[in-house]
């Protein structure tokens, strides 16, 4: 017996390639990684990042939301950084999302993202 259920929502920003946003599992929820693609145009937000990481939790938190779950029920993160210069300025964003639902976490640079991305999370949550 399968329980995997596929989770989607337009107010993130759709799979660009053949993925779901994320699977409900379980009693959790698994994420995909999410970039920082505005949900409405499917643009990259350009700005600094702090911007990105911004919009990069925006999407991950709706995503959680559709499949019944928040950032307040994380308890895995990993953040893909393609510069460790960032950790700093992304780790800033990060704690003001999360506040004491502090997750587990891993934090790795990559040598690139999708669309160019500076900054990609992934997340597993309680549903």
């Amino acid at each position: 017996m399968d329980d995997r259920t596929p989770v989607t929502t337009d107010r993130a920003p759709g799979a660009i390639g053949p993925y779901s946003q994320a699977i409900r599992s379980g009693g959790f929820l698994f994420t995909s990684g999410q970039v920082a693609l505005d949900p409405q145009s499917g643009q990259l937000v350009q700005g600094t990042v702090e911007e990105e990481v911004a919009r990069v939790l925006d999407n991950l938190d709706a995503v959680l939301r559709a499949g019944g779950s928040g950032l307040e029920h994380v308890v895995k993160t990993t953040v893909f950084l393609t510069d460790l210069k960032d950790f700093e300025a992304m780790n800033a964003v990060y704690a003001r999302y999360f506040g004491t639902a502090k997750p587990a976490r891993s934090t790795v640079q990559v040598a690139a993202l999708p669309r160019r991305a500076r900054v990609e999370i992934e997340a597993i949550a309680r549903v």
